[in-house]
C-alpha cells in the first residue's frame, strides 16, 4: 500500500459511515483479527484492518477506490472474528453503496454480476442462474465467457433452464421488500 495522505481526511465520511452501518467505526483497535481471518484477502489491495483504519483516518477516496471492496465474499468471518463486536462485514457492505452513490466502483464486474443477481431475485423472489448468467454478459459484454461449462453444468442438472418462482405470490412479496429498502436507501441519502 501507498503511504498514507492525512492531508485529505474528511471526518464527515467517517460519521457518515458509522451512521449509516450502524457502527462504532471508532471501536476499532487495529488487532488484525479481521484481516487474518478473511478468506479473500489474499485478493485485497488494502486489507481489511487498513480499510477501518482508513475510515477512522477519513480517508475517503483512499477508502471508496479500494478493490477489496468488491472482493470481499460478506461472509462475516471478520464480524465473527472482532473482539469489540463491530459488524466489519456491514461496513464493508455500507462502503459498496457509497463507492456505487460515488461512481468510484473499482472493480465494474464484480459490481455488474451482483446487480445481475439481484434482479433475478428482484423478479423471481430467488436467484434464477441461468438468468444471472445472461444479464451478466450483456451487462459486461462478455458474451462467450465460460459458455463452454454450460453443457457439463445443464447435464448434471446444476442450472435449471427454468427459473424457480417463489410460490403463493412471493416474488411479488421479495420485490416489494426490495422497492421498498431502495425507497428508504434513497431517502436516507444511501443507494440499494
Amino acid at each position: 500500500m501507498d503511504a498514507i495522505n492525512l492531508s485529505h481526511k474528511d471526518a464527515a465520511f467517517t460519521r457518515a459511515v458509522a451512521t449509516r452501518s450502524g457502527q462504532s467505526v471508532t471501536a476499532c483497535y487495529q488487532c488484525g483479527n479481521c484481516t487474518a481471518g478473511c478468506p479473500a484477502g489474499f485478493t485485497y489491495d488494502m486489507p481489511v484492518s487498513q480499510i477501518m483504519r482508513g475510515v477512522q483516518l477519513g480517508l475517503k477516496d483512499q477508502v471508496l477506490n479500494a478493490k477489496s471492496l468488491w472482493m470481499c465474499l460478506s461472509c462475516s468471518t471478520c464480524t465473527l472474528r472482532c473482539p469489540n463486536d463491530i459488524d466489519v462485514a456491514g461496513i464493508m457492505e455500507t462502503l459498496r453503496h457509497m463507492a456505487r452513490e460515488q461512481g468510484q466502483v473499482s472493480v465494474p464486474k464484480v459490481n455488474k454480476f451482483w446487480m445481475s443477481f439481484l434482479d433475478t431475485v428482484r423478479i423471481f423472489g430467488r436467484s434464477y442462474e441461468i438468468g444471472v448468467m445472461a444479464l451478466y454478459m450483456m451487462r459486461s459484454l462478455r458474451v462467450f465467457t465460460d459458455v463452454d461449462l454450460a453443457p457439463d453444468a445443464l447435464s448434471k442438472q446444476k442450472l435449471g433452464l427454468m427459473p424457480h418462482v417463489t410460490p403463493n405470490g412471493g416474488a411479488e412479496a421479495v420485490g416489494r421488500i426490495m422497492q421498498r429498502f431502495k425507497e428508504r436507501a434513497d431517502r436516507e441519502g444511501g443507494a440499494a
